[in-house]
């Protein structure tokens, strides 16, 4: 036996038992040499090889030797990129609901300097794809950030998932603005507890500049736990914060809203609906507070504001009203029954399920939230993954004695059901999909869109 470094210099002193050449003959410890036979190249075996024991290669294909590959590859892509993380001012937002909405309002308060990277894809006034994570792999994302530069943006506004700091996603990214919008129990089955969560979600602060600004929601549950973490801070809430929201009128089309900021009032219409939009709304103002902009510049700014796409999203049919919405938590579905129970005029039937593979913990609850605050319910698939829908559904209704619902498996034909059912002045909520322009069945993402359903729907009607 000898050390891999007495046979070649400057390499780690792994301990080598054995040389081979035949994959099938290596054992712990080996030293795998790939040779070239007559019918054979021993590259093509390489990982059979690793996966018998080989603790070292010898071959003629470039390998790069690091401690932990996961960790170097932000690093490698920062570098093929030329460094784009460092020619734009990138703001991040965190938080288990309103990512989207606020990443996407601060673009849009910003303008046509600013890209937007998240959950709807990748946008700017150059391009805008879909993309399949929140927050993409180091691969991609220092990629996009490069596709930004060239576009001519200044600012990117990026959503920030838990799993991207659990997975160092984020490595060698730094934000000028962070920004954590509230915490909720969500993604335990990846997390498992609410502490390892939102230690997930502190990480934000590792990675804000030095002269960077970390923006708080004063009226979270978790915001003492975030407060002490960085050093330059503003906040926003009802009470006690930089930013307070002192009145608020609700109405179906647009929200009146009265803001107090350094002891003086505004008063503005914004065109975002909801009391929980309201909190968003504050998180882009102040995102752009910190980016150096006065908050008589920022205020005209406001009627630019685009309601994200399947966020809350109305869409009018005939005479009731229609609204898509990415909804799948508890919280998620009290704040937007929250604010249709203020501005209904006739029923509310909802159309929705829950995601396969995730925390089953929460379904109990939330379907308990969605048969207390709808008429109807007609419950169905959303992205069932290797479950049962009909066990998702059973779930669903574990919390709660009502029979208010039924099962329609597939989702077109609830959405269809849900359109048949209603009458003037009625409220449909279609939720769980959103924008999502898929549904993941087994192992596989099949073609679907809520959005063209409805369409589909309504144009035989």
């Amino acid at each position: 036996m000898k050390k891999l470094s007495e046979l070649y210099k400057g390499y780690p002193d792994i301990l080598i038992n054995d040389i081979k050449t035949n994959s099938k003959e290596v054992n712990e410890g080996d030293l795998f040499v790939c040779i070239k036979g007559v019918n054979k190249d021993r590259n093509e075996f390489i990982m059979e090889a690793i996966n018998h024991g080989a603790k070292a290669l010898v071959t003629n294909i470039p390998v790069i030797y690091v401690d932990n590959p996961n960790d170097e590859l932000a690093s490698i892509c920062s570098k093929f990129y030329d460094h784009p993380e460092e020619k734009l001012d990138l703001i991040g937002i965190t938080g288990t609901n309103g990512k989207t909405s606020v990443a996407s309002l601060i673009k849009d308060l910003i303008g046509e300097d600013c890209g937007y990277l998240g959950t709807n894809g990748i946008i700017c006034t150059k391009f805008n794809k879909k993309i399949k994570n929140t927050t993409p792999n180091s691969d991609k994302l220092f990629k996009y950030l490069d596709r930004f530069y060239k576009a001519g943006c200044k600012f990117v506004s990026m959503e920030t998932s838990s799993e991207a700091f659990l997975h160092n996603r984020l490595n060698k990214i730094m934000f000028r603005v962070g920004i954590v919008t509230n915490i909720t129990e969500d993604h335990l089955n990846v997390h498992k507890t609410i502490e390892n969560y939102i230690s997930c979600k502190k990480r934000i602060t590792n990675h804000i500049k030095k002269d960077g600004v970390l923006i708080l929601n004063t009226d979270d549950k978790y915001y003492k736990e975030f407060r002490n973490s960085f050093d330059n801070i503003l906040t926003y809430g009802k009470n006690n914060a930089d930013l307070e929201i002192i009145g608020v009128n609700e109405y179906i089309d647009k929200t009146d809203i009265t803001f107090k900021y350094k002891n003086k009032l505004y008063n503005i219409t914004s065109p975002l609906l909801g009391e929980f939009n309201v909190y968003n709304l504050c998180a882009g103002i102040l995102g752009l507070v910190a980016l150096g902009n006065s908050f008589e510049e920022i205020i005209p700014k406001i009627k630019n504001i685009k309601i994200p796409s399947g966020r809350l999203e109305f869409i009018n049919y005939k005479d009731y009203h229609i609204i898509l919405d990415y909804a799948h938590t508890p919280d998620a579905f009290i704040k937007i029954y929250n604010f249709l129970n203020k501005v209904k005029k006739g029923r509310i039937i909802t159309v929705t399920g829950s995601a396969g593979g995730r925390e089953k913990e929460k379904r109990g609850e939330m379907g308990k939230i969605i048969l207390e605050n709808s008429d109807y319910v007609i419950f169905t698939m959303d992205d069932p993954r290797n479950e049962k829908v009909n066990d998702i559904i059973d779930d669903l209704i574990s919390k709660s004695n009502k029979n208010n619902y039924e099962r329609i498996i597939k989702r077109n034909r609830a959405i269809k059901k849900a359109l048949e059912l209603a009458k003037s002045k009625d409220i449909i909520l279609i939720a769980g999909k959103g924008d999502d322009n898929y549904m993941a069945i087994g192992d596989k993402y099949l073609y679907y869109s809520d959005r063209e359903t409805i369409k589909n729907i309504v144009d035989l009607m």
